[in-house]
């Protein structure tokens, strides 16, 4: 497949672009002095990935996204001309970016099922919260907290010293009372962190998103839910169907743990059901963070189960541009960002046309 001209390049997709570029580096390797062209299969061997996603990579009609660290790989392995390696950085940077604005326009993180979900994934497990329909309270709020900085502006510019000096001692005397009354005897622990949601430097604390029992396909969340029931020795099929037999997994799990036994997956559920992640994890809950990491957008993670040495490398790039520590290993921050961050999918994906249960009134 020969690459086509500079000008036909401009025309295409960022995705696109990305793809002829690394398929042009393929198929002029042999050509370098003292290179040969692998095929495809040796190649996707030495960069740890299966032939099937390394011909997605490398097909503009079908393009499917390399993340950055295939990207180098593929330049490194196939000697490819060093100029030209920023800017396939910079076409995977373009895809990224274009990924963000499509799932900002397709309202935000993956549906998980219908506006009671939305309603309910900043309340309590099954517990809806209150939903601001027409944005007027925010319009309102931002407006109020414009004035109030005007306002202190103002009176900082006349009485700045004074009343600093005493707020300083009045705000001094108030903490060392309430550490003294709280702390002492009630000390902070790391679930009450987990509680509250990760903060990311936005400073917008993320939320646990609901799950429940429906009829329609709960996607890439559902299907991670399902391998971390399995992961915990429960019997279901992970195929995104939040049905009877999820639903009595979830509830026998919440009453093993002292959770309310209600059957819904929410902000007390999650945590508990997650665990810690990286090399010699267990197969389902490997699989479960690896469904997730592949639907957040940043070019495709191999769901194979097993925690590779890319799947450490694809954690660490999402934690970076998510603003957790780039560890390469999941613990209950990357979790929740893992599950907040999801696209929704495209169209309905093949699995759903021949697993879909029978229609059942919902809980």
């Amino acid at each position: 497949m020969a690459y086509e001209p500079e000008g036909q390049d401009r025309e295409q997709r960022p995705g696109e672009r990305l793809a002829r570029l690394l398929r042009r580096w393929w198929e002029e390797a042999g050509r370098v002095p003292g290179g040969t062209r692998p095929t495809q299969q040796a190649l996707a061997s030495r960069l740890g990935i299966d032939q099937t996603t390394l011909s997605r990579y490398l097909n503009p009609r079908h393009a499917s996204t390399a993340p950055p660290r295939v990207v180098e790989a593929l330049h490194a392995h196939l000697r490819a001309p060093a100029g030209e390696l920023e800017r396939a950085r910079e076409l995977c940077r373009a895809v990224l970016e274009e990924n963000d604005r499509q799932g900002t326009a397709d309202h935000g993180p993956e549906p998980t099922g219908g506006t009671d979900t939305v309603n309910a994934v900043n309340g309590m497990d099954g517990v809806n919260g209150t939903e601001d329909t027409d944005g007027t309270e925010g319009m309102q709020d931002t407006d109020g907290r414009e004035a109030l900085t005007r306002s202190r502006s103002r009176f900082r510019s006349r009485w700045a010293v004074p009343v600093l000096v005493a707020a300083a001692v009045v705000l001094a005397f108030v903490a060392g009372a309430v550490v003294r009354d709280q702390y002492a005897s009630h000390p902070r622990t790391a679930a009450d962190d987990v509680a509250a949601g990760a903060v990311p430097a936005s400073g917008t604390p993320l939320e646990w998103p609901l799950l429940r029992k429906r009829t329609e396909d709960q996607y890439t969340r559902g299907r991670a839910l399902q391998h971390l029931l399995m992961a915990h020795g429960y019997e279901v099929k992970a195929d995104g169907f939040f049905g009877d037999e999820t639903q009595d997994a979830v509830m026998d799990f919440q009453r093993r743990n002292h959770l309310p036994s209600d059957g819904k997956v929410g902000k007390d559920t999650w945590p508990a059901l997650v665990k810690p992640v990286g090399p010699g994890a267990d197969e389902h809950t490997v699989l479960a963070l690896q469904e997730l990491l592949h639907n957040t957008g940043q070019g495709g993670t191999e769901v194979s189960g097993e925690f590779t040495a890319a799947t450490a490398e694809d954690l660490r790039f999402f934690q970076r541009g998510h603003d957790l520590p780039p560890t390469g290993r999941a613990d209950v921050d990357t979790w929740l960002a893992l599950l907040v961050f999801q696209r929704p999918p495209a169209d309905a994906p093949a699995y759903q046309r021949s697993t879909s249960p029978l229609p059942s009134a919902p809980a």
